[in-house]
């Protein structure tokens, strides 16, 4: 399966080393906005031998279609901001290439574009891609369904520069139908990404915890998106269209 790859900050960088260690991928290219690594490739910076091209193109030099043509793929993975959808989305569903969306907060227009690009090719978005998370986001809403009644409490802690709420705890929040104010937000040092659910009893407590050690678990979330996108039919998707079948016994 080959891939492109947009956006390559820290999270975009882990990415990219876990689909060079998956042999069942080929990293075709990556795009960014920067000129800075240009024309260089992903396995020359991470200092690794790889038969995979994996060069890396500047969008302020090369057009999209310049790249697809030169470089066609079979899914684009974007970890780049909310703008990116625009550059690719359009060509990319005429050619009926898959897109995998990780960006963490559209807005109602870039949702509403995902849904008008569903319509062409396969389209999954979350806006945490992580396993573990979705697995704690299974269930918590399992138990909600046991237990409607119960208080439930959201807090997620991310590194100091993160601003606003994580979209995950958002996504959270609405899962369970609570208050977004409920959610609880910490900023400090480095950490990655931390997500916890109180589900408050009466004389006990219950807490469902994710963390994510490593940004590399956003490159894992990615390879089991992929395969299981690999025979989906046009539509939009998300983590709980993939994951229900494998709950269905």
């Amino acid at each position: 399966m080959k891939i492109g790859l947009i956006g390559f900050g820290k999270t975009g960088k882990s990415v990219a080393s876990i689909l060079l260690e998956n042999k069942k991928f080929c990293l075709e290219w990556v795009l960014r906005q920067s000129t800075v690594l240009e024309h260089r490739s992903v396995p020359e910076f991470f200092g690794i031998q790889s038969d995979e091209p994996g060069l890396i193109y500047s969008s302020s030099k090369t057009t999209m279609e310049e790249l697809l043509d030169k470089h066609p793929v079979d899914v684009i993975i974007d970890f780049s901001s909310n703008e990116g959808i625009y550059t690719y989305g359009e060509l990319a569903a005429s050619r009926n290439i898959k897109i995998i969306s990780a960006i963490s907060h559209y807005k109602d227009k870039e949702l509403q574009l995902l849904k008008k690009l569903a319509h062409k090719t396969t389209v999954f978005w979350s806006p945490n891609i992580t396993l573990g998370v979705n697995y704690l986001l299974f269930a918590a809403k399992f138990l909600k369904k046991i237990a409607p009644w119960v208080d439930i409490e959201v807090n997620e802690e991310h590194f100091k520069m993160k601003q606003g709420t994580s979209g995950t705890a958002v996504k959270i929040a609405e899962a369970l139908d609570i208050d977004k104010e409920n959610i609880n937000s910490v900023r400090a040092g480095g950490i990655v990404g931390k997500h916890e659910v109180i589900f408050g009893f009466p004389y006990q407590t219950v807490r469902l915890i994710h963390e994510s050690i490593s940004r590399e678990a956003f490159g894992n979330g990615v390879v089991f998106v992929a395969e299981n996108l690999e025979h989906k039919q046009k539509g939009l998707y998300n983590f709980e269209d993939i994951l229900t079948p494998y709950f269905a016994v």
